[in-house]
């Protein structure tokens, strides 16, 4: 592995300008100038002697994600691309979707990350979106048309290797999950999984290993949305889950499927994609959702039953554009209200319950934060708008007084106390870097540029007006 600078990297990309406050408009430049530390790439020496090297040959250079993360990894990558095309840095981005696409072709999915021992697995499939990103800032059909078989592809690995068939009320449905059916101990962890499982039989420990597999899958690792019965990690089950975000993701796959192959004229695919996602969608509206407490839920296949504990990623099929009722919207703001999501002043909690696991309270993530702010922003409604600005207020705040501290970005955010710190819990240390932060803090500087303040302090005006229109939303309902 080499360091690398991105040849594509320039001084002052054009979004700068529009972002007002001068504090934030120096800062935005120290986290794009962050691009040329976070580049690396393989020597060509790991092709020509793969049993050598524990690394994955990609053919491109990439943007790792930072700290003890020297590899690329998949689902971090989206929020990665998503930075990078603001920094106007198209010619990584392609590269990148290469490589993912070039695995895809070889291994039949993306793998977990950028290690041999990764290939079992996968993470939250988001390269049809990473693609959707790319042609939007680049119009590059030919690209696409070269490629779009191999985005099927990816398709057709979660669809064979990771649904599940749910019967409900009569009714026969198909949802994903993540599940890696694989016995040992992740060997990237293994003496941590040796040691979990040393008192349990043989047979519950290739369960638990398992389990952990997918849970490392999910990108949640780890997390008490896997646990059931406890909050205690030898109680995983994340093949049980159905997951609300999973689900979002492929829905949303589904219909950009459906309009490259419009795109490119091919008709019947683009009927097929449809007709998938018309039939997701009915499985997640008989499911995942719950009229009653306005949301999505992860949904468990042992128990049939959703689990109503909050976490961001219940609203992802609101980020995601995956529903048809209009008035779900509102009710989605009226549970953040009544989960007091917004009384946080620094970022959107994982979730309100305490594991000691690092997906899980008091920890804040930043791609969490983009699916609650972006699913809001984008949802045409007025008072969805002002509460999205408010969050990513709050989430800039939080990153950018940090980083005046200690001149650092983290992978995780606890804002559980007044001054907001790095992260904690789980398996490491926090680290540092970090590209998925990076990109979603210039996400909320483009989008929010001439809104957006530097200044910190007692709860903004702002913040006190939402809560008082929700306080009269509550009234009304």
């Amino acid at each position: 592995m080499e360091t690398w600078i991105p040849e594509d990297w320039k001084a002052s990309p054009r979004f700068f300008q529009n972002i007002s406050d001068t504090r934030l408009r120096a800062w935005a430049e120290d986290l794009h100038n962050i691009w040329k530390k976070l580049g690396r790439k393989i020597k060509l020496d790991v092709s020509d002697q793969p049993d050598r090297y524990s690394l994955i040959y990609a053919a491109h250079p990439f943007i790792v994600p930072g700290g003890r993360f020297i590899e690329f990894y998949y689902w971090d990558s989206y929020w990665v691309m998503q930075g990078l095309l603001l920094s106007e840095m198209a010619a990584t981005v392609k590269g990148m979707l290469q490589n993912f696409l070039d695995m895809v072709k070889h291994y039949g999915h993306v793998p977990n990350g950028g290690r041999v021992y990764y290939l079992q697995r996968s993470q939250p499939p988001l390269l049809t979106l990473m693609m959707d990103r790319y042609l939007a800032y680049t119009n590059d059909l030919a690209f696409l048309r070269d490629n779009i078989e191999t985005l099927d592809l990816e398709l057709v690995f979660w669809m064979r290797d990771r649904s599940v068939n749910i019967s409900h009320k009569g009714e026969h449905y198909v949802l994903n999950r993540y599940h890696v059916p694989y016995g040992g101990p992740r060997p990237e962890s293994y003496s941590k999984d040796e040691e979990l499982a040393e008192l349990l039989p043989e047979d519950a420990r290739e369960s638990l290993w398992t389990e952990l597999k997918a849970g490392a899958e999910a990108g949640w690792d780890f997390s008490s949305r896997w646990f059931v019965g406890s909050n205690y990690l030898l109680d995983i089950k994340t093949s049980q889950v159905v997951p609300a975000d999973l689900n979002a993701f492929l829905c949303q796959a589904e219909e950009l499927l459906a309009n490259f192959h419009t795109k490119l004229g091919n008709m019947t695919m683009a009927q097929y994609y449809l007709e998938a996602q018309a039939q997701r969608k009915a499985a997640m509206k008989a499911l995942l959702w719950n009229e009653t407490l306005g949301s999505w839920f992860d949904f468990h296949i042992e128990t049939r039953k959703q689990n109503h504990a909050f976490y961001p990623s219940n609203l992802s099929p609101l980020w995601a554009g995956c529903f048809s009722d209009l008035d779900t919207v509102r009710k989605n703001i009226k549970y953040l209200e009544d989960n007091k999501i917004f009384t946080y002043r620094h970022g959107i909690p994982t979730s309100l319950q305490i594991s000691g696991q690092q997906w899980d309270f008091p920890n804040a993530w930043a791609p969490l934060q983009d699916l609650v702010v972006k699913g809001l922003a984008d949802s045409g409604s007025a008072q969805a708008q002002e509460v999205a600005f408010q969050l990513a207020q709050n989430w800039i705040q939080t990153n950018f007084a940090l980083y005046q501290k200690n001149k650092a970005m983290y992978e995780k955010y606890d804002i559980s106390i007044d001054v907001a710190e790095p992260g904690g819990g789980g398996e490491y240390e926090v680290q540092e870097g970090f590209g998925w932060t990076n990109g979603v803090a210039l996400q909320f500087l483009d989008r929010y540029g001439n809104l957006l303040t530097s200044r910190s302090g007692p709860m903004l005006p702002s913040t006190s007006w939402l809560l008082l229109a929700l306080l009269l939303l509550d009234l009304l309902c």
